[in-house]
């Protein structure tokens, strides 16, 4: 079976994964979880700044039966209610602002009169001047994904904080806390840039207060708080700060889709529209397909966007203008709170397209350097650049505004180049051909594996020849690359469970037999060795980074491409991947090397002598500045 037909199957062992042990294996309806019972009042967001672009401010309500009543607001210059609203929950009210330009940072006072009277101060801050502090990524970036949770604990107060439903940590258990905190990355920023990554993205950090498998961060609890065995709010925004002030950059990656079935906005809903709901428990079918199908159903296309992710992810409803205001006001005020670089937007196809248009229209327009670029886990390559910014034609109404997606394409092709002996070149050749689709590939993000996929070194057998081949590939091609945590190491697995390929980095914990971050001997160390090389290599020669790409049809095993300025540097990185050493006629690629003679080898320093007879041993790729 190919790719294609088996992608469904995929999205679905996909979904099942990520809260393999708190799925329910018998129930066919949702129940929902209790709600806990005292609660006061809350408002989200809960604080604004002035000066924002958007002049309004939708304010979310909570609290007992405040819906039964009036809200006012205490004369403030520049600041107006304009509107109160009430949904079906009398424990909510929506009270809307407009925020003039003229408003000053102070205090706003709120009155309610619902069932009881409440009075509230709401704070407006002063916005960030520096017009550097949001930075965003690009080419010349080299992004290190992590789990939080699995890669270090530099704090062990906060592995167990009362109150949470998860409120123990076993690191015996795949599915259990492991006490990895940002403490613990932080305090292995030296190590970021010894291996000369420059942006760091973690899985969620929100608020996840799920019982079972809440160690990923995919099924958010609370938009606005980041979950207490990370750390605190202000202890992110200090994160933020000093990876900036050590030249690394942060990613958050963020969920637009679902909510964990925790979310106080759903154990209290608002309105029963705020998610989507069926009958009886439906999953999405996971088929993207049903989206830009010409012949497609209005039924499989609703399955597919309104269908829940997994029975404890309820499917947020993105069309309610409530819900998708409160969604856009919560990822402007993550980014203004601690000027993040980045934002990767997890399962991006499954949202509501008319949301995603407005929501990626509304970051730009407050954040036009912020980078966003999506998961669209797809089998082809037409369908992973629909949801990109693109050449094609909208379709049922969609045009992706979204600036770049992860590559799957990228990983499939270089993971089925090099998993056999005979593994197709023209994969990855196709994959870089496919890119007349968008309007600018190069914000793309290859690479090679991640805490869904199967482990890198395993795909390939454990062959550290071709381990150096796809690391060269995916430090050389255009786009933003990103390195899963462990793989410069080494780390291996199938994910089979999921939890396999997230197992925690050896030398997070205190008392760890193996400390990678220390020492790396053996085929560690020469694997960490490798990347760094190259990744530093790759820092200092923008060639590879801002340069054009040119490629060379595969032949015979071998494959060829170019990145090069035109009258400046040029780069050839070309491949045998077969058992044998291949002789190359160089006089094929004349177009590039013209007016060069020899080259250097990066990583080995070995000298190429003769660009128009290579010799390229077997299983090789070499990563070769041309020198004039």
């Amino acid at each position: 079976m190919n790719l294609s037909s088996l992608l469904p199957t995929l999205a679905l062992l996909l979904a099942t994964a990520r809260l393999a042990s708190s799925t329910p294996t018998s129930a066919t309806t949702y129940q929902a979880p209790p709600a806990k019972t005292p609660f006061t009042l809350r408002i989200d967001p809960t604080f604004w700044w002035v000066g924002m672009k958007n002049p309004k401010l939708q304010l979310l309500v909570h609290g007992p039966g405040i819906g039964t009543g009036q809200a006012m607001l205490a004369a403030y210059p520049g600041v107006t209610l304009e509107s109160v609203q009430k949904v079906k929950n009398p424990n909510y009210l929506v009270v809307n602002l407009n925020i003039g330009p003229e408003a000053q940072p102070g205090q706003l006072r709120l009155a309610f009169n619902g069932r009881q009277k409440w009075a509230y101060t709401y704070e407006l801050r002063a916005r960030n001047t520096d017009p550097d502090r949001t930075q965003g990524l690009t080419q010349a970036d080299f992004i290190y994904m992590l789990m939080p949770d699995r890669f270090s604990n530099g704090d062990p107060k906060n592995d167990v904080v009362k109150g949470t439903r998860v409120n123990h940590v076993a690191r015996d258990s795949m599915y259990a806390r492991h006490g990895g905190d940002l403490k613990g990355i932080q305090n292995h920023f030296a190590y970021f840039k010894q291996l000369g990554a420059t942006a760091i993205w973690p899985t969620p950090l929100v608020e996840n207060d799920m019982p079972k498998a809440s160690y990923h961060g995919y099924a958010v609890t609370d938009c606005y708080k980041i979950d207490p065995r990370y750390g605190t709010n202000q202890e992110y925004v200090e994160f933020v700060r000093a990876a900036h002030s050590q030249g690394l950059k942060v990613v958050q990656d963020i969920v637009l889709n679902h909510w964990g079935s925790y979310h106080h906005l759903f154990l209290d809903q608002p309105a029963a529209d705020w998610f989507h709901a069926f009958p009886t428990f439906t999953r999405s079918n996971y088929n993207a397909y049903t989206l830009n199908d010409p012949h497609g159903s209005t039924l499989d296309r609703k399955l597919y966007n309104d269908g829940w992710f997994d029975t404890t992810m309820p499917d947020v409803n993105q069309s309610n203008p409530l819900v998708a205001t409160y969604l856009i006001q919560n990822f402007l005020w993550w980014v203004e709170l601690t000027g993040l670089d980045g934002y990767r937007i997890d399962t991006y196809p499954y949202s509501n397209p008319q949301f995603l248009m407005a929501w990626g229209q509304a970051i730009a327009r407050e954040y036009p350097k912020l980078t966003l670029f999506g998961e669209a886990f797809e089998a082809t390559e037409a369908q992973q650049a629909f949801f990109a910014q693109n050449i094609l034609p909208p379709v049922n109404g969609f045009k992706s505004n979204l600036p770049g997606v992860l590559d799957f394409q990228i990983a499939f092709a270089i993971g089925d180049a090099l998993k056999d002996d005979s593994g197709d070149l023209n994969k990855l050749y196709r994959a870089l051909q496919a890119d007349w689709l968008y309007l600018d590939a190069t914000r793309n993000v290859p690479f090679l594996d991640n805490h869904d996929l199967n482990r890198f070194y395993s795909v390939i057998g454990e062959n550290f020849d071709k381990y150096k081949i796809g690391l060269a590939w995916l430090l050389t091609l255009r786009g933003t690359p990103q390195l899963y945590y462990g793989t410069e190491v080494l780390m291996k697995n199938f994910a089979n469970p999921d939890g396999k390929v997230r197992e925690d980095f050896p030398g997070g914990w205190a008392g760890d037999p193996t400390n990678y971050f220390v020492a790396r001997p053996g085929p560690a160390g020469a694997a960490f060795d490798y990347v760094s090389k190259l990744a530093n290599y790759r820092k200092t020669h923008p060639v590879l980074s801002g340069g054009k790409l040119m490629q060379f049809i595969p032949q015979d095993g071998v494959y060829t491409y170019f990145r090069y300025q035109e009258g400046g540097e040029c780069v050839m990185i070309i491949a045998n991947n077969t058992k044998a050493e291949k002789q190359v006629d160089g006089t094929r690629f004349a177009e590039r090397t013209k007016g060069f003679s020899s080259g250097v080898e990066v990583v080995s320093g070995a000298a190429i002598a003769d660009l128009k007879m290579l010799r390229v041993p077997a299983c090789t790729a070499w990563v070769v500045e041309l020198r004039r």
